[in-house]
């Protein structure tokens, strides 16, 4: 393991914005113009957790492209902890040279698991995010420490699975998202956010993990402090065993949203850290 260097506490109050996602395309050669041809900036890939979508990193994408980094934000399927894994080794199957992972949430269990074995993979960054062991689950995770409140706020309903039969899913109730997920996002934000909100499949959060990347990858951490679904107590845990480089920001599940210019230096600390 990587032994823990600094924790940083961070409490700025800068504005959300859910504009759409744009230029998040197919990212296989570095997007700076002049770029060093020989030490290439790394495609930075942002995976997504449940209950939200790839717009979630709009406005981190918008800073790692104007610092000339290569985005990828693409879909997790949220249906299986290996299923989606497995699509994430798919997508960086296309990527060009050296990759940065970062996973919010239930994402940091899908990136720990596409990057095992993966040698383009310099770094791991997790943002307010799941760092299972091998055998853990999302689930199991979320309730080792007292803390979250997600259970009293979402409701199961029923999807067609592709070889017959039904699956459960999870959304979280419209009208309890914003305290729930997004307590620092304006309201109007969080009521779009609510409104596209994908669902997770319960399989996927009850599912065991793999072997763990993080034990070989250096690793990033943002400890979102007033988070009320994964406790922070939790993400503080999770982060000493990866013995990962730990930020603290007092903000919502929401990070993401509603602090993306944290999200982003955490991440450039990263890139430049293993370059």
């Amino acid at each position: 393991m990587h032994p823990t260097r600094r924790t940083l506490t961070l409490g700025l109050a800068l504005p959300a914005t859910l504009a759409a996602l744009v230029g998040a395309g197919p990212a296989s050669r570095p997007a700076a113009a002049g770029a060093d041809r020989h030490d290439p900036k790394p495609t930075i890939v942002l995976v997504h957790g449940a209950f939200a979508d790839a717009s979630s990193w709009s406005g981190t994408i918008r800073r790692l492209q104007h610092a000339g980094y290569p985005v990828l934000a693409p879909a997790n399927p949220l249906r299986g902890l290996a299923e989606d894994t497995a699509y994430l080794r798919s997508v960086l199957a296309v990527v060009d040279g050296p990759v940065v992972l970062v996973g919010h949430s239930y994402g940091g269990a899908v990136i720990s698991g596409a990057a095992v074995g993966d040698s383009r993979v310099r770094a791991l960054v997790y943002i307010a995010a799941f760092t299972p062991d091998k055998g853990e689950s999302a689930a199991e995770l979320a309730a080792r420490f007292p803390g979250s409140t997600l259970g009293d706020t979402v409701n199961p309903q029923s999807y067609p699975l592709p070889g017959g039969g039904t699956g459960t899913e999870l959304v979280i109730e419209r009208t309890k998202f914003h305290r729930q997920f997004a307590a620092d996002v304006p309201t109007a934000d969080a009521a779009v956010m609510a409104a596209t909100q994908r669902p997770v499949a319960t399989a996927a959060l009850e599912e065991g993990a793999g072997e763990a990347a993080w034990k070989t990858i250096p690793s990033w951490a943002l400890i979102a402090t007033s988070d009320k679904n994964i406790p922070p107590a939790a993400q503080r845990w999770m982060a000493r065993r990866a013995g990962s480089h730990v930020t603290e920001v007092d903000a919502s599940h929401a990070v993401a949203v509603s602090r993306p210019a944290v999200v982003t230096h955490v991440i450039l600390a990263a890139a430049r850290a293993t370059r």
